[in-house]
């Protein structure tokens, strides 16, 4: 029962019914906003002001487990929609949790919202929704909410047991208030009636015992040896994944034996991947400001010596020179699988446009290639700039994004391929999904898969001219797509003052790792494709981070770097670059830089040491 408890989704989805009971000002009716009239502007919420302190109380009908919430629009884009809002829920008006942070695009399609429902290890009960917007698409203009739609569960089963989950915390927690207050007085007596009466510790035994040691005894031995007992038992965990995290680059210099400097060469559009088992880095072609290239090298890290496995693959019997693919590794099969390249327009024929897909045996050096066109083969057509994951347990790989080459595509510059996975013992291809509004394909982003609960987590990424910073999940086993971070913005980098950005602002070619055990992703971000018109123009290494448990952002570092001036001791900023993880050390990589079409600097490689 614990299952059904924690997942709304086992359960049939209601309409939840409500009323507008509170608000905090208006220039038409609040209660406009239970119904649906995209061609009546009349039929909506608007406030008087656009401070902050403006909001809408909504009651439902019955106690309910929220799950989604649904915006709906005017016919047309309009300058009063919201662009950032908070949505809070409870039993209470009076103790609400916040539930929704985010916004909604300019344009006139509904927008559905996942809430974070979780309380604990079960689900929060509601009876009131207070939403709260933040800022919207225009200047100067009031606040204005069309239509909401509250979706959920009222099954009677599922709310009675979360419910009195819900006050039975409560009460402990008012519990425990009273324990402290008795041990800070010194009434023991007290204090042990209650504690046995109602079974309930104020805290960890392991901090019960420091207390008695440390302020009733002073004895600081005892003190130490429990402390050493707290940290091995991963007590101060959750304190310290809470901490402000900080940043230490280090580069990585190679060892050659022999004095020379024996390295690949300057590029980007290459693809670097980890062994994290041998602690092996694997890169393999890129773009060399002239050429595409077809040279494989291997990186032993505790040796930090470089290994030319092959100066031009396409001889060996692999692919031909490339930039812009994508490379997957196997870590316990060791076998390496690259898709995709990039091909200039005027090399494109019904030859070139073959998407070849090749596997590297590492044990055996041996390529194979799986198909000779993976279109025919049911997998997608020849792409570049897309995002490629493997589940090595499972034996999937999936592909989602990327601009497809094709003859019909030769002038549609916007055309991106959808989500395929690709089942590597059967070498059968699926589509699962195509391009569509609720997970638009697109090129230039980042993509994660997390193993353990089958989600891809799809970050940022280009459109056309339009720049994406929206997060998305796809659940894999139940095909949902779930948006949990956005923030649309058609200016390419900065949008507003860093410090006013709830999340990382639309930014080129960033790259992101996802670390499963902390349950947070990474994300590197520093250039924008305007940046090569502007010589005076200050860049920024920027690290974002998205906390997966608590469904925020925030910043690890901002260092901003002024066109020209380069630290030693931080990387350069840049595009077109790679970032691989090794999840066993905890440690980001960056390799390889490639800034501008024009202009290559010196090679470097740098780790990302938390």
């Amino acid at each position: 029962m614990a299952c059904a408890q924690s997942n709304v989704a086992d359960f049939r989805q209601d309409v939840l019914l409500y009323s507008v009971v509170d608000w905090s000002s208006c220039t038409l009716q609040p209660s406009n906003t239970a119904k649906d009239c995209p061609n009546n502007h009349t039929f909506r919420w608007i406030s008087q002001t656009t401070s902050h302190s403006q909001f809408l109380l909504l009651k439902l009908d019955e106690v309910s487990i929220l799950s989604t919430i649904t915006f709906s629009k005017f016919v047309r884009p309009h300058v009063c929609n919201l662009k950032r809002f908070k949505v809070y829920a409870g039993l209470t008006k009076n103790n609400m949790t916040e539930v929704y942070d985010g916004g909604l695009r300019n344009d006139n399609v509904s927008e559905t919202f996942h809430v974070n429902n979780k309380y604990e290890s079960h689900l929060l009960p509601v009876e009131y929704v207070r939403i709260e917007p933040l800022d919207i698409w225009g200047k100067s203009f009031s606040f204005c909410i069309w239509q909401i739609g509250l979706h959920g569960t009222t099954n009677s089963d599922v709310v009675k047991r979360n419910v009195a989950y819900y006050n039975k915390r409560k009460e402990d927690q008012a519990i425990r208030v009273c324990l402290k207050h008795f041990r800070e007085q010194g009434y023991d007596e007290a204090f042990e009636a209650l504690k046995k009466k109602t079974k309930i510790d104020l805290e960890d035994p392991i901090l019960e015992t420091l207390h008695k040691f440390l302020v009733k005894e002073g004895n600081y031995e005892e003190v130490e040896r429990n402390l050493e007992k707290s940290i091995q038992s991963e007590l101060f965990e959750p304190c310290v994944s809470d901490q402000e995290l900080e940043v230490k680059w280090s580069k990585i210099e190679p060892v050659n034996v022999d004095g020379s400097d024996f390295r690949p060469g300057p590029r980007g559009g290459h693809q670097m991947v980890m062994n994290v088992n041998t602690e092996t880095l694997y890169l393999y072609g890129g773009w060399d400001g002239q050429k595409d290239l077809a040279d494989f090298w291997s990186f032993h890290v505790p040796s930090q010596q470089w290994t030319l496995i092959s100066s031009d693959t396409e001889a060996d019997g692999g692919p031909p020179a490339r930039s812009c693919h994508k490379m997957v590794i196997d870590c316990e099969r060791k076998l390496l699988f690259v898709l995709g390249r990039y091909l200039e327009g005027s090399c494109r024929t019904e030859e070139t446009l073959m998407s070849e897909f090749y596997m590297y045996d590492i044990k055996q050096g041996k390529w194979v290639i799986l198909s000779a066109d993976t279109f025919s083969d049911g997998g997608p057509l020849l792409i570049y700039d897309h995002q490629m994951c493997i589940d090595t347990e499972r034996q999937i790989i999936y592909v989602f994004g990327g601009k497809a080459q094709s003859a019909i595509h030769a002038m549609d510059f916007s055309a991106c391929s959808g989500l395929f996975s690709y089942h590597i013992p059967t070498g059968q291809w699926k589509r699962l999904r195509a391009d569509g509004s609720d997970m638009r394909s697109r090129f230039g982003h980042s993509m994660m898969l997390d193993h353990t609960d089958q989600t891809l987590y799809i970050f940022a990424g280009q459109r056309g001219k339009e720049f994406l910073n929206d997060l998305l999940v796809y659940y894999i086993e139940t095909d949902v797509v779930e948006v949990i971070s956005t923030h649309q913005s058609s200016k390419l980098f900065f949008p507003e003052p860093l410090g006013a950005c709830i999340m990382p602002p639309a930014g080129y070619t960033q790259r992101a790792t996802l670390d499963i055990d902390k349950k947070k992703i990474y994300i590197l971000l520093s250039m924008d494709k305007m940046m090569k018109d502007n010589d005076n123009v200050n860049v920024k290494n920027l690290i974002w981070v998205y906390d997966l448990t608590t469904k925020s952002w925030s910043v690890l570092t901002n260092q901003t770097v002024a066109a020209g001036c380069f630290l030693p001791e931080y990387p350069v900023p840049r595009f077109a670059h790679q970032l691989v993880y090794d999840k066993c050390k905890k440690i980001k990589g960056v390799s390889c830089i490639l800034v501008d079409v024009n202009y290559l600097i010196n090679w470097c490689d740098y780790i990302l040491q938390q």
